[in-house]
């Protein structure tokens, strides 16, 4: 415990940091050391620790107990061993202490523990995706392990009689109730934490397949439908694929960040695509009609006679697809012209006659003359 850094320093926030700053300082950590982007040795290990972190500041009321206590919140030892307390206990079923304190001691209303269903977390993975499958679209087969809910039998006792006659066996030893009230309340959580986590309930019979822990790991593949046009830091939302509710509670969902691999010559810019294509002088002088690389194919494109270097030629319609329509941008084609650096023999003497053949006035004694000192 002690060599764990504060959570609040993992992800750079202050304590004060909102819960959509927390968010967002997550997921810059966790982009900076996935281990698909992140090489580097160590980076997997501050990865999960972003990831701690996260799961932590992200929960209210994990939060709140990290704020006062700090990581001894979440340590299950927690100080409470076997050894101590009362041996007695043992034998407790269902028992809501936040109620038997309240009942026999007055008040004690904020120490009740929420024992209906609750929702569980919802989980974040990241996946990477080639260029050309986040343009056209695919289904993306997940691995993952699934915390099951599974039916358990749980044996009901009577809350009260059996606490209050523990109590009253504790009173009779002790001079004064109200300053031991403190004492008997941690004895009794001291007993019970490490069986029941917490939640006021120990399972007396225990399953062969879950052992008592109510869940069961399960090894599930998740087919993800990954919509043409995502693009980087969108998500997919898969529902009831997060983290297992408890008492019964549905599971939280699953949501998938998308990363796209950049491609060699195709680069994007919202919905439009760009490439840069080479031609040579004459075809750039004369005009020609070029096969030009799309993500759906070649397309013919005609470049008009004296087309200028840098020039861009735009192909509607082809690019990429709009996630919440028919719609698609278009792609837009830079005209890089080459000079030859070599040339044949025939070359050269074709170049030499159309230069003689060339008016007196060269394009660049235009420029001279309309140049002023």
């Amino acid at each position: 415990m002690a060599d764990k850094r504060d959570y609040y320093e993992v992800l750079g926030v202050s304590k004060s940091a909102s819960a959509d700053e927390i968010k967002r300082a997550y997921r810059k950590m966790a982009k900076k050391y996935h281990p698909d982007v992140n090489k580097d040795p160590g980076a997997e290990d501050k990865f999960k620790e972003v990831q701690e972190a996260y799961d932590v500041l992200s929960d209210d009321n994990k939060k709140a107990a990290y704020d006062r206590y700090g990581h001894a919140a979440f340590d299950q030892s927690g100080g409470f061993g076997g050894a101590g307390g009362f041996g007695g206990f043992g034998g407790f079923e269902d028992v809501d202490l936040g109620d038997i304190f309240g009942s026999f001691f007055g008040g004690g209303g904020q120490r009740q523990r929420k024992t209906g269903p609750m929702r569980g977390e919802d989980r974040f993975v990241q996946l990477e995706i080639d260029f050309m499958d986040a343009i056209k679209g695919r289904k993306q087969k997940l691995r993952s392990i699934m915390m099951n809910n599974v039916h358990i039998v749980m044996e009901q006792v009577q809350k009260h009689q059996m606490i209050i006659r523990h109590v009253h066996a504790v009173e009779e030893q002790e001079q004064s109730v109200h300053s031991n009230v403190h004492h008997l309340e941690h004895l009794l959580i001291k007993q019970h934490v490490q069986t029941c986590h917490g939640t006021g309930k120990v399972v007396k019979e225990k399953c062969d397949h879950c052992k008592g822990k109510g869940y069961i790991n399960k090894n599930i593949t998740v087919e993800l439908n990954i919509p043409a046009g995502i693009n980087t830091h969108q998500q997919l939302r898969v529902q009831g694929k997060g983290h297992r509710g408890a008492n019964g509670g549905q599971n939280g969902d699953l949501y998938v960040e998308i990363y796209v691999r950049p491609h060699q010559h195709f680069q994007r810019d919202g919905k439009n695509i760009y490439i840069t294509i080479p031609i040579s002088a004459v075809d750039a002088t004369l005009g020609c009609d070029v096969d030009v690389p799309t993500v759906y194919g070649d397309v013919t494109l005609k470049v008009p006679e004296g087309t200028q270097p840098g020039t861009t030629l735009r192909l509607k319609g082809k690019g990429v697809k709009d996630l919440r329509s028919d719609n698609y941008g278009d792609q837009f084609v830079k005209i890089d012209v080459k000079i030859p650096t070599k040339l044949s023999r025939d070359e050269k003497d074709l170049y030499t006659k159309l230069r003689k053949n060339a008016k007196k006035d060269s394009i660049f004694e235009q420029f001279k003359k309309g140049f002023k000192k």
